[in-house]
């Protein structure tokens, strides 16, 4: 695993899922992201849950496809459940298939526009930290596309960064996050960078507004699986 240094130079350009981003990205998830492996390891647990019967399951930004490689390997080969990962980053995919080859790994994988694909009926949809990347007037869209994929019972699983709805607290959220990022061995010229790179690109919702969002989408029930400080992972069902 190649270590992250993207922002140890001065940024030329807003934050994009490049070549240069796609080589470190397994690092920088794990050192930038708290408790990354844990809510990894509840969002397989719940999708494995929905799963009793089979079915499809999409990963929508799979990245690297770490996390399908996971379920795949706790729900076997060769069990009628299709794993499909969807990115529209040709780095990202490119580093996906390698992992699959190396693993012999039956995952589908596609370069393309979450926005724009054409779902086939599925069980589970995974969205880690994808949504934000989306402007609003798209989020809510893609929440009813997703909405309307699943089977009934079916459930979409999703991490985002999340803002407080008050800025004193928002303020403390965003320095506790900032240390925890100097734990992981990031200096604060690579924090500001980066900061600075993802201006306008992320846009987070408050947690109350990822919830309303899904229930306004065609999701019975949303809550919270796992929060730490501002991020925080979310089960919606159908």
């Amino acid at each position: 695993m190649k270590t992250d240094t993207v922002f140890t130079k001065p940024i030329s350009k807003q934050f994009e899922f490049d070549a240069e981003v796609a080589a470190v990205f397994d690092d920088m998830l794990l050192r930038s992201v708290p408790f990354y492996k844990e809510s990894q390891t509840l969002t397989r647990r719940f999708a494995m849950n929905a799963l009793n019967d089979g079915g499809i399951v999409y990963d929508l930004g799979c990245s690297t496809a770490s996390l399908l490689l996971e379920i795949e390997r706790s729900v076997g080969k060769n069990t009628g459940t299709r794993l499909i990962g969807i990115d529209n980053s040709s780095a990202m995919i490119e580093h996906a298939r390698k992992k699959i080859e190396v693993y012999g790994s039956q995952i589908e994988l596609h370069e393309g526009d979450i926005l724009k694909f054409t779902y086939e009926r599925a069980q589970v949809i995974i969205s880690n930290y994808t949504l934000q990347f989306i402007r609003p007037m798209l989020r809510d869209t893609l929440v009813r596309t997703i909405g309307d994929t699943l089977n009934e019972g079916g459930v979409f699983i999703f991490s985002e960064k999340v803002v407080s709805e008050d800025p004193k607290l928002n303020k403390e959220l965003i320095d506790c996050y900032y240390d925890f990022k100097k734990v992981q061995g990031y200096s604060e010229y690579e924090i500001v960078q980066k900061r600075e790179a993802l201006e306008n690109v992320l846009i987070p919702y408050t947690m109350n507004e990822n919830i309303q969002m899904a229930k306004n989408n065609g999701f019975k029930t949303c809550e919270v699986l796992f929060r730490w400080a501002n991020f925080a992972t979310f089960i919606a069902i159908k």
